[in-house]
């Protein structure tokens, strides 16, 4: 009997590192998981209260129990694109070709899954990017959607579907108006009047032009006519006998033969004919 327990105390201790080696052996793929590069993960406690909130799992190895569960989410930036067809202000209805640049919160990625689940594309991004497009562009009328109001509706929609999905743990990062197609009918009105708008510009440019260039001429001829004025307000006839009197004497101390007639009059000036070689 002392031998029986004896050996019993001995082999006990083997077979317990043989348990534990087996187990360890079988359920090893649950209690270790990877967690790839841009994903993160959120742990399912079988018995202690179902999904951690608190904690996001990060990037790497990690160790669980091996009846609890972990749920690996992708972190980075995804895309959704969505064709849709929309209402204007005045009812025609407009095809969209709009996309949104998404993400789930990683501090809230236990609060994502407890309420929504991994599903969440489906039951709250499309959703909320439909029904903001629809909302903003039902405030615009074609021809404003078509030209200049682009930029503000495709701000609008982003502010719309960011406010309402940042209440479901999910942050919206851009979103895009990719196309607007019009009935083909409300384009080629839309186009001929925008053309005509344009070609209204151009002349009333060239009005403008042609306008500034007058008033530039205008301004150039009374100039001159004002130097002219004020020249011959200063030519005197004291000025104008001084002049000839110094061109005479230049041209008598000049090394060149000349014909110089004068003047028959008291004020004649000196006329040179030219040169006598």
């Amino acid at each position: 009997m002392a031998q029986q327990e004896f050996d019993l105390r001995r082999i006990l201790p083997t077979g317990i590192v043989i348990v534990a080696i087996i187990f360890v052996v079988v359920f090893w793929s649950r209690m270790t998981i990877t967690i790839d590069a841009g994903h993160a993960g959120v742990l399912f406690k079988t018995f202690g209260g179902g999904i951690d909130t608190d904690k996001t799992y990060g990037e790497g190895f990690h160790f669980i129990a091996p009846w609890n569960e972990m749920i690996v989410y992708e972190t980075r930036q995804q895309e959704i694109a969505e064709d849709m067809n929309v209402l204007s202000s005045n009812g025609l209805e407009i095809k969209a070709d709009i996309s949104a640049w998404y993400r789930p919160e990683y501090d809230k990625l236990g609060l994502l899954h407890a309420n929504i689940g991994k599903d969440y594309l489906r039951r709250v991004v499309i959703p909320a990017l439909r029904s903001s497009a629809r909302s903003v562009i039902g405030r615009y009328t074609p021809e404003q959607i078509y030209s200049t109001k682009r930029d503000a509706i495709q701000d609008e929609i982003f502010e719309e579907s960011k406010q309402i999905l940042e209440k479901k743990y999910v942050t919206v990062n851009q979103v895009l108006i990719r196309s607007i197609v019009l009935p083909s009918t409300i384009k080629s009105a839309i186009e001929g009047k925008l053309k005509q708008e344009q070609e209204s510009l151009e002349y009333e440019f060239k009005l403008q032009k042609a306008e500034k260039e007058a008033q530039r001429q205008i301004i150039d001829a009374e100039g001159k006519a004002e130097a002219n004025r004020i020249l011959n307000a200063s030519l005197t006839t004291n000025i104008l006998r001084e002049k000839g009197i110094s061109a005479t004497v230049k041209l008598a101390e000049s090394n060149n033969s000349k014909i110089v007639i004068i003047g028959n009059s008291d004020n004649g000036m000196p006329l040179i004919l030219g040169d006598i070689k």
